[in-house]
């Protein structure tokens, strides 16, 4: 459950990467799981990525660069793996909404491993990893059982590739639009919560029964159920 917090926090920069290759049986996007015992996120799958340092900012002072560096520092640290800025297509871009204890703002990239690379994790913030076929990543996040915990913004970049067959299809459609601005607003329904995202029909005035265009994520007892239609 995302915790919340009357405090005002800051907003920090940071960068993920959505890490896909082409698997067997189609593609596949690489996932990290945080070490149960970090206190933010701890035992979450994610994608690659963390806030952007002061290192990561060019002469300029640029946010995009730094997010660009940021987001290709991160991938070496924790996965081990190599990016180039041009191997970086601009998905998304998520503000955690207010009212959250530690709020971020996100640069979301797509990135193909074209050459073989391993990934190799720290064992100590990141605890493991493991490549997953995006559909079988949302199934898993709703077994009972053994639960693939994810956050709404991972699950949502999983849902925007879940029906590409290839990494090639997947860049060629995140290549051809704009990048997607999400700025979540918060509905508490019971035992959990629902965001809306821009698009949605009650997003500018908080209304959950309002008719029109559905752009939603419910979150509920940590299951998550992502709705779009227009």
């Amino acid at each position: 459950m995302l915790e919340t917090s009357d405090k005002v926090e800051p907003v920090f920069p940071a960068a993920t990467v959505v890490l896909v290759r082409d698997g067997e049986a189609g593609l596949e996007a690489l996932l990290v799981q945080r070490n149960k015992t970090v206190q933010h996120m701890g035992g979450m799958w994610v994608f690659p990525g963390g806030k952007v340092d002061e290192g990561d900012y060019p002469d300029d002072r640029d946010e995009f660069r730094a997010a660009v560096n940021a987001a290709i520092r991160e991938t070496r640290e924790e996965a081990g793996v190599i990016v180039a800025p041009e191997q970086l297509v601009y998905l998304s871009h998520w503000t955690t909404p207010e009212g959250a204890k530690r709020r971020f703002a996100t640069w979301f990239f797509l990135t193909i491993l074209e050459d073989g690379q391993e990934v190799v994790v720290d064992g100590g913030e990141i605890a493991r990893h493991r490549w997953v076929s995006p559909e079988t990543a949302i199934l898993e996040s709703a077994d009972d059982d053994y639960p693939l915990r994810l956050m709404p913004p991972t699950y949502v970049s999983l849902a925007d590739i879940a029906d590409c067959h290839s990494c090639a299809q997947a860049r060629g459609r995140m290549g051809s639009r704009a990048a997607v601005m999400y700025a979540p607003r918060m509905v508490g329904v019971d035992q959990g919560v629902c965001f809306l995202y821009e698009g949605d029909a009650g997003y500018a005035d908080l209304e959950l029964d309002v008719e029109g265009g559905r752009h939603r994520l419910y979150m509920i007892n940590n299951r998550l159920d992502y709705i779009r239609h227009a």
